[in-house]
């Protein structure tokens, strides 16, 4: 219910800020700040450049604000513009490339158990950061941000079957880790 009201809320800052309300169009930044920083830092793996990203982000809303037609859209929408950048950057200096991807780093976990070891909560930002970027956006949208699958797919601009596929790739790829 919570939410309901919050992206109501944010749909009522999105027409503001369309008819040109500063302060409206602040409170939409300040609402998906924190989440959109999170994200981004888990898809290139630096705060620094996270930090870069999200400013070109709040660029790009800011300029292309007035032509989001459905308001209710926004929050997907700039996860869709925070993705598309931080890809982008990442195509440019050809980290696509140098992602780490061996595939034994630790021990199994049991699936049975409820509770996981302090040290494998601690390593799995990055055991998730090794992943490809491709599947670390759908893990991170999906688990991290509590996406729904087509919320993912339509932030990603990929078929429901892509985020499918990505996230069942993604989580073979961390159980291989961990079983080895």
């Amino acid at each position: 219910m919570a939410r309901k009201a919050a992206s109501e809320q944010e749909s009522w800052w999105v027409l503001q800020a369309q008819s040109g309300s500063r302060e409206a169009l602040d409170e939409l930044f300040k609402s998906v700040q924190e989440p959109l920083f999170r994200y981004i830092v888990s898809l290139v793996n630096d705060k620094h450049l996270a930090e870069d990203i999200l400013q070109e982000v709040f660029i790009r809303i800011y300029r292309k604000l007035r032509w989001l037609r459905e308001p209710q859209a926004f929050r997907a929408w700039s996860y869709q513009i925070a993705t598309r950048e931080s890809f982008r950057y990442l195509k440019r200096e050809r980290l696509w490339t140098d992602q780490v991807r061996d595939e034994g780093v630790l021990n199994v976990v049991s699936a049975a158990e409820p509770l996981y070891s302090p040290e494998l909560v601690q390593r799995l930002p990055e055991l998730v950061g090794d992943l490809s970027p491709a599947s670390r956006a759908v893990i991170a949208l999906y688990y991290l941000h509590e996406m729904s699958l087509a919320e993912t797919a339509a932030v990603l601009d990929i078929p429901v079957g892509t985020v499918k596929s990505r996230l069942a790739y993604g989580l073979e790829s961390l159980r291989r880790r961990l079983e080895s």
